[in-house]
């Protein structure tokens, strides 16, 4: 009587190693489709716009290599180091003011859980997200001029000494947007934040409470270290939307009065479409890529989870 041969382990393992790589397999054909769509649309511009930066070219004659002429441009022209400068200054109202408020505000809300004002905070602070960036460009733009909401409750409170034309003030003009930037980026902020403080186990508060903390030393101690990924998603998401800040700028300001507003989204849109300089335009571009990932890179490390 014969009997059939049992598969050896090594047998059963060469099988496991072929089924494994056939579903690595799998799932590379799987993710092909988007893979080509972002070669095509996305990584393929990338290197076309790192070509151009090293040319002269208006866009339709013949371009001339000019080697790293426009790389040296973007520090020692005015107007485009002075964007650079004045987008790590929109910085502090995209990045620092709405993660600041966004604390204060989830800790407050966190209190509020299971009410109906509660809700309601929730449902007005999440309202700027759905809103497009240029539309928010735009009313801000009413609300900042001279008839404008913001003006007449200056001269509401006693305080029309301080109106003016805001976006047009070579003063203020900057920081006017920035503070349209802090109205867009606060809410979203909050509602990260508030997902986060979920996830914190409420007997690490009450712990806290027996041992005798208040608010602020519960929230020191037991918050800001749970929450130390999801700070770390609204820091990331609001510097990169302060670097490469671009419709609203353009729909308030475009850059002016003078170049008082002018970041490097504008000054490229400007180089390439209204000066015809290409090469420029993509160096500029180039460079404000490398600062976003310079700035960012570390700024992942550092909220990294021990």
């Amino acid at each position: 009587m014969s009997s059939t041969p049992r598969p050896t382990r090594k047998g059963a393992a060469a099988r496991g190693r072929r089924r494994l790589r056939a579903r690595r397999w799998a799932g590379w054909l799987f993710a092909l489709p988007a893979l080509a769509f972002y070669g095509v649309f996305n990584f393929y511009p990338v290197l076309l716009s790192i070509q151009y930066s090293f040319y002269d070219w208006d866009g339709i004659g013949a371009s001339t290599w000019v080697g790293l002429k426009n790389y040296t441009a973007v520090f020692t022209d005015s107007e485009q180091f002075s964007s650079l400068l004045h987008a790590f200054y929109l910085i502090l109202f995209f990045t620092v003011l709405p993660v600041t408020l966004a604390l204060i505000t989830a800790s407050v809300l966190r209190q509020l859980q299971g009410r109906f004002t509660g809700g309601l905070a929730r449902t007005l602070l999440f309202l700027p997200q759905i809103i497009p960036g240029a539309a928010a460009g735009v009313a801000w733009t009413w609300m900042y001029s001279d008839n404008g909401v913001v003006n007449q409750l200056l001269r509401a409170v006693g305080l029309g000494g301080l109106a003016r034309a805001w976006l047009a003030d070579f003063t203020w003009a900057l920081t006017a947007v920035g503070f349209i930037g802090t109205w867009l980026s606060t809410g979203l902020c909050t509602m990260l934040l508030l997902a986060g403080i979920g996830k914190i186990d409420n007997s690490l508060y009450e712990a806290a409470r027996i041992d005798g903390a208040g608010p602020i030393r519960q929230f020191r101690a037991v918050t800001l270290p749970g929450l130390r990924n999801e700070i770390g998603v609204c820091v990331t998401i609001t510097v990169i939307a302060a670097l490469a800040s671009f419709d609203v700028v353009y729909l308030a300001t475009q850059g002016g009065p003078g170049t008082q507003t002018m970041v490097p989204g504008v000054a490229v849109y400007n180089l390439a479409f209204s000066d015809s300089r290409l090469g420029a335009a993509s160096a500029l571009a180039v460079v404000l890529a490398l600062i976003v990932i310079a700035v960012v890179a570390p700024l992942q490390r550092l909220f990294r989870e021990k």
